[in-house]
């Protein structure tokens, strides 16, 4: 397969570049009038205040698409109710690119259990309410409603997550891909500074955005499969025990106007559809007879169950779910497609990764690394958060099935270089208002995956595993820290640096594979706490989840207490667990409980299972079966904590120690056979009754206000999550949606 790409920086420049670099990319047309602009050639709209930071994705594709000489503005947070709003800055020379923001608008909005959150983090003074529900389709609907003709280009997390049909946990339902909802002419997905440079340069040389059918880490709408293709007929998960090749019947020759050849590109990567003889017969072939012949990944395409097959059968879901996750390398993935009514969704092959050298010059960009003007001194949280931080790396092979990094930053990891890293530090030191001396983080998706790859390009290439340290690190894998290690001690030595902390999510399984960078992790950049997250403690549950066992856990805490020791420094651990995971039984989380307990931990905070946008553990949720493995009909059904009784009791297992708690507890462990763990002895979960003095004294909830009335739980709940989500539907019908 070529991987061959055009190098982010070596494209011809666009001819606006005599304009030269904006100071801020403008807002107004006050800020264009100033700049000497009559128009803007892309126009970005985003959910997200517009923060001049390498922190948040807008700000990333503004800067770069500028870097290739185009005029880029950005329209921030538009008022969804007034048209007028979405027209500041006049229609771009080339097209629309449009965000929800850095988190998916639906889970910006809500919690897990469809409360409505009472702060955006990514507004200023963190004002709730400053985008739609769906943002990233109203915002798309809304450009659509004054602007017939410009091409509107749909990405971020939002459109990432939406790509294909997908379990809308809001709706309890799957939804179409967003690119028909949002009406969108091209999504990109995932990192897609790549994909945009395709699409702007040739855009600009007068392709059309139609044309636009072969850039890798774009989705679009097609009436039919082109001529000379292999389609992997994957629609199905009971074929007979015999399958036979299907005949010519099968075959046939596309007509219309996806048959005619489309203009040659002249720049870039893109292969010219010319290319391709389109009076061949397109070749259907089972999927179970795949795995007789080599197909070329270039001309093949699997054609996943259909929208209203999934929307219909879970099972379906479970299996197409488990097919797009199979095809995320982007050495190997096939093209993926999707019939929703008449209409074809089309997904290409992820984008290839980039190399440290583009890496470097993305986020060598002239930043401001501050909120634009426009906001004054408002307090914007998101960027309090991250203001003194360093981006080290993008992407994640742990394949954890309930998070998003992977399906949207890939599993291919990519590195900055050392001096790109120690350069931001110092213009942070430099140029960042309020610096103290402590940076605080150094990481991205996780803190210790820092140049780790593969030792071998080729079996990279061939290779289709959903994680590389699940069910045990792959032998493959690099796993020297030392990278790492000696990043941390020439931060520190910089100048005007005092300390730098780590604060992004550690592997700690890969991290007891390299001892040294355990200690100086340990012994330099923690504070007193580490957070680290073993999620749960149960087999069962951690295997649904592609975690690691306890006992790796138990491994790193040795290796933690250790090097906290040898420097005399009292350090503590704050594992993080998640509740009502699909799989996890309710014996598994009293067992969790109990394993808390008996490490006298009490989490203050739980988290409880968010079925985002097209992840693994999703599919579980809604198909009750494990896309982990090959599924059928015959499939055994999973348990998973639904309805709200269920995710209650979950939850308050986990803060077995907060009184408020303990009836519904004791209630279940009446019920299931479990009354020894009633009581004041140290084995027990909980004590007796409420007023038991010893227990409720060592347990007391710290933190209540003066005076306040002691709330006892509801033990019968009768609310269901079907009801919920009816309750939550009725008292949010007036929150703005897309039309």
């Amino acid at each position: 397969m070529n991987q061959s790409a055009t190098h982010l920086f070596e494209y011809p420049k666009y001819w606006a570049e005599c304009y030269g670099q904006a100071p801020y990319l403008p807002m107004s047309r006050k800020e264009m009038d100033d700049l000497g602009w009559d128009s803007c050639d892309i126009i970005l709209v985003v959910g997200d205040a517009y923060i001049d930071h390498p922190s948040f994705g807008m700000a990333v594709i503004g800067r770069f698409l500028e870097s290739q000489g185009f005029r880029v503005g950005i329209i921030a947070q538009p008022d969804w109710n007034d048209l007028s709003s979405f027209q500041v800055l006049g229609k771009p020379n080339l097209f629309y690119g449009v965000s929800a923001g850095n988190m998916d608008s639906m889970i910006n909005h809500y919690t897990a259990d469809l409360k409505v959150r009472n702060d955006d983090a990514y507004t200023p003074h963190g004002v709730a309410g400053k985008r739609p529900d769906r943002a990233l389709t109203v915002y798309c609907q809304k450009l659509r409603a004054f602007d017939k003709e410009t091409p509107i280009v749909a990405g971020g997390i939002e459109a990432s997550l939406r790509r294909i049909a997908q379990y809308d946990h809001w709706s309890g339902k799957v939804r179409r891909s967003v690119l028909l909802d949002s009406g969108a002419d091209l999504l990109v997905y995932g990192n897609a500074e790549r994909s945009l440079a395709e699409i702007a340069h040739q855009l600009s040389i007068g392709r059309s955005i139609e044309s636009l059918t072969e850039i890798k880490g774009t989705a679009f709408v097609r009436k039919q499969i082109p001529g000379g293709f292999t389609e992997i007929d994957s629609t199905r998960i009971d074929w007979p025990g015999k399958i036979d090749q299907i005949p010519n019947p099968y075959e046939y020759k596309p007509t219309g106007p996806e048959s005619e050849s489309t203009q040659s590109a002249t720049i870039g990567t893109i292969s010219p559809e010319s290319g391709k003889d389109e009076t061949l017969p397109i070749r259907v072939v089972p999927q179970p007879l795949t795995r007789k012949e080599k197909l070329n990944t270039e001309t093949t395409v699997i054609r996943l169950p259909s929208f209203e097959k999934v929307a219909k059968d879970p099972a379906l879901y479970a299996h197409a779910s488990r097919i797009l996750h199979q095809e995320s390398n982007p050495n190997n993935a096939r093209a993926l497609v999707q019939k929703h009514g008449n209409q074809e969704v089309w997904i290409n092959s992820p984008p290839i990764p980039l190399t440290t050298e583009e890496m470097d010059g993305v986020f060598d960009l002239s930043y401001q690394r501050k909120p634009h003007p426009v906001y004054g001194d408002a307090h914007i949280p998101a960027y309090e958060m991250i203001k003194f931080s360093v981006n080290i790396m993008r992407g994640c092979f742990g394949g954890c099935t309930f998070c998003s990094i992977t399906e949207h930053e890939g599993r291919v990891i990519q590195s900055r270089s050392e001096q790109s890293i120690l350069k931001e530090i110092e213009n942070i030191r430099d140029k960042t208002p309020g610096f103290t001396g402590t940076i605080s983080d150094l990481g991205g998706p996780t803190a210790n995956m820092y140049q780790l790859n593969c030792k071998d390009d080729e079996i990279q290439a061939n290779c289709r595993k959903l994680s590389c340290v699940y069910p045990t690190i792959c032998p493959n894998l690099i796993t020297d820290h030392s990278p790492t290690t000696n990043l941390y001690r020439k931060a520190r030595k910089i100048d005007g640096v005092k300390r730098v902390a780590i604060a992004s999510g550690l592997r700690y399984d890969l991290a007891v594979e390299d001892p040294e960078y355990v200690k100086e992790l340990v012994q330099h950049h923690v504070g007193g706490y580490l957070k680290i997250a073993p999620e749960h403690t149960e087999d069962n549950t951690l295997n649904k989840m592609m975690k690691p066992g306890i006992g790796t856990y138990q491994a790193f805490k040795k290796l933690f207490d250790k090097y906290s020791k040898e420097v005399g420094k009292e350090q503590y651990l704050i594992p993080y667990f998640i509740a009502a995971h699909p799989g996890c039984t309710n014996e598994d989380m009293v067992n969790l409980a109990l394993w808390c307990k008996q490490n006298d931990f009490r989490p203050d905070q739980v988290q409880t299972f968010y079925p985002s946008p097209m992840s693994l553990a999703t599919a579980m949720y809604y198909s009750d079966r494990d896309p982990l493995h090959k599924v059928t009909y015959k499939s055994d059904k999973m348990f998973t904590a639904k309805e709200l009784p269920q995710r209650q009791l979950h939850k308050a297992l986990l803060r077995y120690h907060d009184p408020k708690n303990w009836p519904i507890i004791r209630q279940y462990l009446k019920e299931n056979g479990l009354q020894h763990l009633i009581g004041d002895g140290k084995h027990c979960l909980i004590p007796a009754d409420d007023s038991s003095s010893q227990f409720a004294a060592k347990h007391k909830t710290h933190g209540k206000k003066a005076g306040q009335k002691k709330a006892g739980p509801q033990v019968k709940l009768k609310t269901t999550s079907s009801h919920k989500r009816s309750q939550f539907q009725k008292k949010h019908k007036k929150r703005p949606t897309e039309h």
